[in-house]
């Protein structure tokens, strides 16, 4: 070969390979993905040693349970506490409960606004490790029961912070909401966009809880690490979120409200993928972070009802409304910063998640009672009594 013809090949495999770096496809919700790049690979998803201890608040809500079982499965010691609220089937919270105790982990029936309390669970059981995963959960019931989201999003945050400013070097990775970036128009969401815009009381609150943890920080150098999680489901979630409800209605022929007639869109992420986002922050235990734990795809209310009919095997009967007050017509989760720092890489698409709950509720796991949804929505929650179980 001359010494032209290799020079002028080299030449073609840079120009090549410089348009294979700028060759980029473009997702359904028009989101920009490099398809090849000669950069180092992302960092293995960060685990916690066996070993640590960690106080798990919420321990017998949705997400708090699939984190303590991740935990103890791991070899990490684990205390749950929670508080039982009846916003939601105490019946389902027992259940939890019932599970976690059978694996061996230690759950405290209490409140977090107790300061006390969590001071002597921290110093007791030497935890090592913190996560807040507690919290007055939903939008709409925020419009009618306010002073419950103050108190338990906010008055018992402040609680938390303080038993941990007395208790050195313990980091603190709390549940945060994708709710603070209200209704921005700049998609997808990212970490640095501004959140001064909340659309509902709820996400007020968690914006608050940013806002407070970072003083706590600044103070007194706790560690503080936030997680701003986008539209969480799975197996033994809570029953007033869309997924769970939707299932029991459609299920027993019962109509479907389609608020925003089906247009808005979620970044639908499933539990076992923001379990892993969670033990990573823990491990990484940074002096102060927010970290965006969602899918990094949005799905239409319409398609995520589509996937529950094929599911389930029967039509929804639908009944389209406009959007509730304190709604967005769409979240969107940016996730380099969490790929980048903690290895957080979801990998369950919408139709892979909800045949995996569907298989839970038509599971021995799951009961009517599961279904209540507590009595500020006392219609729904009788209603779901009378419906009988499937045979």
């Amino acid at each position: 070969m001359g010494r032209g013809r290799a020079v002028g090949l080299a030449a073609l495999g840079l120009v090549v390979a410089t348009a294979l770096l700028a060759t980029w496809s473009t997702n359904l919700t028009g989101a920009r993905e490099a398809v090849l790049t000669l950069a180092s690979p992302r960092p293995p998803q960060l685990t916690l040693r066996p070993g640590s201890r960690v106080l798990v608040t919420g321990g017998a809500g949705f997400i708090g349970f699939h984190l303590c079982r991740r935990l103890h499965s791991s070899g990490v010691r684990v205390v749950a506490l929670d508080n039982f609220d009846p916003y939601y089937s105490q019946a389902l919270k027992r259940a939890r409960e019932a599970r976690l105790s059978k694996m061996g982990v230690r759950v405290v029936e209490g409140d977090m606004c107790d300061t006390g309390l969590l001071t002597r669970l921290i110093m007791e059981h030497r935890i090592t490790h913190v996560a807040s995963m507690a919290a007055q959960a939903g939008v709409r019931y925020s419009l009618s029961h306010p002073q419950a989201y103050v108190r338990a999003n906010v008055e018992c945050f402040v609680s938390l912070l303080e038993a941990l400013r007395t208790s050195t070097g313990v980091p603190l990775v709390y549940a945060s909401s994708s709710s603070v970036y209200g209704a921005n128009t700049k998609i997808p969401f990212s970490e640095s966009d501004r959140i001064d815009n909340p659309s509902s009381l709820y996400a007020a609150t968690k914006k608050a809880d940013e806002a407070i943890a970072h003083v706590y920080h600044s103070l007194y150098g706790l560690s503080v690490t936030g997680l701003r999680f986008f539209t969480v489901y799975g197996p033994w979630g809570r029953p007033d979120m869309a997924y769970f409800s939707f299932t029991h209605r459609i299920s027993h022929g019962r109509p479907i409200q389609v608020y925003a007639r089906g247009s808005m869109r979620r970044d639908f992420t499933y539990i076992d993928d923001v379990v892993g986002g969670i033990v990573a922050a823990l491990a990484l235990g940074a002096p102060e972070e927010i970290f965006n734990l969602g899918n990094h795809r949005t799905e239409t209310l319409s398609h995520f009802i589509s996937v529950l009919e094929r599911e389930l095997g029967q039509p929804a009967n639908k009944t389209m409304t406009a959007m509730a007050l304190g709604d967005v017509p769409v979240t969107y989760a940016d996730i380099d910063h969490a790929r980048d720092k903690l290895g957080y890489e979801p990998s369950t698409t919408i139709d892979v998640g909800l045949h995996r709950f569907v298989q839970w509720y038509r599971s021995d796991d799951f009961l009517p009672e599961y279904a209540e949804v507590g009595d500020w929505n006392a219609d729904s929650a009788k209603e779901s009594l009378r419906i009988p179980r499937r045979s």
